[in-house]
């Protein structure tokens, strides 16, 4: 049975953003792959920049120089084992880290959470503020968003206007070029460009994805997907999502609105969705479709007032009791959760596949006979299914996915095809 991974916010290993292995990326301009290189790897010498990427020294050289006149990288002092107290420590390159600052927020059916970084990636402050469940209107997201941000930025003793982009995460169809959500969970309207929206309020660049896909980079940028080409994350919360990253990228679809696993559709005329459809896989996986059968399980129905968590618990408690009809209720989920795991593999065959998401605590969503399940539909080859890593933290790694969103444009204008006017003023405070 898979095992509950430690949330990699948490590890020391230096570096963040993707591992591209050598010659597998050339249409970047090479100051952007230069600088990327760098990022991914904390911090390294000239002479193995140049030899990853498979360019000239003096080209490195060249690309090295620019990026440290418009100060996004500088000389490190790298010590080598065995050199300690012998002769010049050697110099290595590092990004510097206080070039630019984003933000990453993360707005979800129940709390807010919200982290500041710096430009190398490294966490500045963080914070979470619960909510009572419920949709809010444009303006109160605005108000909701403007003040968290001014509440981190307090707590990070930085003004908000020395902030390069924010990045922010919301549940439901959301197409991130355009900033536009066509429905959310969280928002009462449909059809709002929200990066337009919070970018006027707050004068600042807005990027929006959808929350899944933020799970997904922030597996990509800090955790167990740095080093893998292909894998897909799935997320189980108050929904369920997924992302996908195919050579080292997320996958968004050809309208930016791809990769909607809990809207696949597994019973015609099946349970009612929150998006307003019938069927969809994750009204019989996700929290409300566990409590939804929870209510006449635990003989609760008429109880107002009881919250969706207290639900759960109890009918976790329940089920690890013996409670037979808790227990079928887990078994249920867990067997449409086959179905869609497999559907996955079908298509994607990916490497990794993570199942993410603060529920991932309940671990009969994933006990030995879901997986024999999921094994049972997936396509007969003869080779081992993908493996699975099950990870159970909340929701601050979806901000922190958030913020490698804004690193990331914020790169991609920097030094992009389309980037901006990289001699412009570094934004360091």
């Amino acid at each position: 049975m898979p095992q509950l991974q430690k949330d990699p916010a948490s590890s020391a290993s230096p570096g963040c953003g993707p591992l591209i292995p050598p010659l597998s990326e050339s249409l970047r301009p090479l100051r952007q792959q230069i600088f990327e290189r760098v990022r991914a790897a904390g911090s390294i010498a000239r002479v193995q920049v140049a030899k990853e990427l498979a360019v000239s020294p003096a080209s490195v050289t060249t690309g090295v120089f620019d990026l440290i006149e418009i100060g996004l990288i500088e000389e490190v002092t790298a010590t080598r084992e065995g050199d300690a107290g012998r002769g010049r420590p050697a110099v290595a390159l590092g990004v510097r880290a206080d070039a630019y600052r984003v933000a990453g927020m993360k707005l979800s059916d129940r709390e807010h959470t919200v982290v500041i970084m710096d430009f190398a990636g490294n966490l500045i402050a963080d914070e979470v503020v619960k909510r009572i469940p419920g949709i809010m209107t444009l303006p109160e997201v605005l108000t909701a968003i403007e003040t968290l941000l001014d509440r981190i930025c307090e707590k990070a003793g930085i003004a908000r206007s020395s902030l390069a982009a924010l990045g922010l995460g919301l549940p439901g169809f959301v197409d991130s070029r355009s900033g536009a959500v066509f429905w959310s969970s969280v928002l009462a309207d449909r059809g709002i460009n929200i990066a337009q929206a919070v970018g006027l309020h707050l004068g600042l660049r807005v990027h929006v994805d959808n929350d899944a896909n933020l799970v997904t980079l922030a597996e990509l940028w800090f955790g167990a997907g740095r080093g893998l080409s292909d894998f897909a994350v799935v997320t189980i919360e108050h929904g369920l999502g997924m992302g996908l990253v195919i050579n080292h990228r997320i996958y968004r679809g050809a309208h930016g609105l791809g990769m909607e696993l809990g809207h696949t559709k597994v019973q015609l005329d099946g349970a009612l969705c929150r998006c307003g459809q019938r069927g969809c896989l994750e009204a019989y996986v996700a929290d409300y479709a566990l409590a939804r059968e929870a209510t006449t399980a635990l003989n609760l129905m008429g109880k107002d007032g009881q919250s969706i968590n207290v639900l759960l618990e109890s009918l976790y408690d329940h089920a690890k009791a013996g409670n037979i009809a808790a227990r079928s209720i887990f078994r249920r989920a867990g067997r449409y959760l086959a179905v869609g795991l497999s559907n996955v593999v079908n298509l994607f065959d990916p490497s990794l596949i993570i199942l993410s998401g603060e529920r991932m605590r309940f671990d009969y969503l994933y006990a030995a006979d879901t997986l024999a399940e999921m094994d049972n539909l997936a396509i007969v080859t003869g080779r081992a299914r993908p493996p699975i890593e099950i990870h159970a933290w909340g929701d601050m790694l979806w901000a922190q996915g958030a913020a490698a969103l804004a690193l990331s444009e914020v790169t991609e204008n920097l030094l992009g095809s389309g980037r901006d006017d990289p001699t412009r003023e570094v934004a360091a405070q």
